[in-house]
């Protein structure tokens, strides 16, 4: 008998016994759980905290800046962090605000509620979830999460839940806005016209992913969420003021506090991959804590829904001689497929699509 089988069948068993609660992580806490089921372990490697603070480059977006300036330092930011924060950057507090407590509201209502936008179907427009890769993630994150799918344009009223269905509506109105801003100046940082990413379509589409982190009852086993870098072509990230998200930069994880008002931009793979590492997805992660909850909101930006097959590859201007093409063509709809199948393991999905 081979006994890595029966540890397999045992956590398969464990992992449907609490993904067919529909409740997820705040439910073990809800029913006063006093440990971590062994699915959410993690290495004790993968679980080290003690890295520094990082510096992370924050870029004012104010009107009246020099252009020239705003370009350089983002230019800057990408290719040597992968981020950066934004201040001044147009979305109102109030906004912000509104959302990060819709997506509280949403996740403290009653479970019967909840349940009943409990999802793994991708093609739901709006789903709640505890981990997207928990059937083939070898350790699973301490996150509960609901997905607003914007692959094919807005969402009715109706599509949404009461609780957030304000809030999450103007929040994306908002992002779009954002996104074309922001567009247009990476385009400028790459040397390239301000129309060149938006002539790409790779930022056209959005999918919102709304993050809920529960006290943690053994903090020191898991992880909020397991390193990985996004497979968007843009990822813009509000946060609370709980903090917890770590970025790795020079092999080293570095503390990434959060700035009240700022918002948090960073590059996905598929902008790597189109600029020929020009400039570099980031990798990240998300402690968990005993005490207090952390809340998030991950916008992620891709192809349009009729580019959803259209091959990405390195793209000419990013080529010479010198400078062949690292990565063979892909469309988005490959890329995650591989990359959902992969689960967030700890390892980039780029080497896979490497010549």
């Amino acid at each position: 008998m081979d006994p890595s089988g029966d540890d397999d069948s045992q956590r398969a068993r464990q992992v449907k016994e609490f993904d067919d609660t529909k409740s997820g992580v705040k439910g073990l806490m809800d029913r006063g759980a006093t440990t971590i089921p062994k699915f959410f372990i993690h290495p004790s490697e993968s679980a080290n905290r003690k890295v520094a603070v990082a510096e992370v480059p924050v870029i004012d977006l104010r009107e009246g800046r020099g252009r020239e300036e705003v370009v350089r330092e983002i230019g800057e930011a990408c290719e040597k962090w992968g981020l950066f924060q934004m201040v001044n950057h147009g979305v109102p507090n109030e906004v912000m605000e509104r959302m990060l407590e819709g997506i509280r509201e949403f996740h403290e209502q009653a479970r019967e509620e909840k349940m009943k936008w409990y999802s793994r179907d991708p093609s739901q427009k709006v789903r709640f979830y505890c981990n997207g890769d928990l059937l083939v993630s070898k350790a699973a994150s301490w996150r509960d999460s609901i997905a607003f799918e914007y692959q094919h344009g807005p969402l009715t009223p109706q599509a949404y839940p009461p609780t957030c269905r304000e809030a999450v509506s103007e929040y994306i109105k908002q992002m779009t806005e954002l996104r074309d801003k922001i567009s247009e100046l990476l385009s400028e940082a790459l040397g390239l016209s301000s129309d060149y990413l938006a002539g790409l379509e790779c930022m056209k589409s959005e999918t919102l992913v709304c993050h809920y982190y529960p006290p943690c009852p053994q903090p020191e086993l898991t992880l909020g969420t397991t390193k990985h870098s996004d497979p968007s072509a843009l990822t813009i990230l509000l946060q609370d003021n709980t903090g917890g998200l770590q970025v790795l930069h020079q092999n080293q994880w570095l503390h990434v506090p959060p700035i009240p008002g700022a918002l948090l931009a960073n590059i996905g793979d598929l902008l790597q991959l189109i600029t020929n590492d020009k400039i570099k997805s980031v990798e990240h992660r998300v402690l968990a804590r005993s005490n207090g909850k952390r809340v998030s909101a991950a916008c992620f930006f891709y192809p349009s829904a009729k580019h959803r097959l259209t091959p990405y590859g390195p793209a000419k201007e990013f080529q010479s001689e010198d400078n062949p093409p690292i990565y063979r063509p892909t469309n988005i709809n490959e890329y995650l497929s591989y990359y959902i199948l992969k689960g967030l393991d700890g390892s980039s999905a780029l080497p896979y699509f490497r010549i």
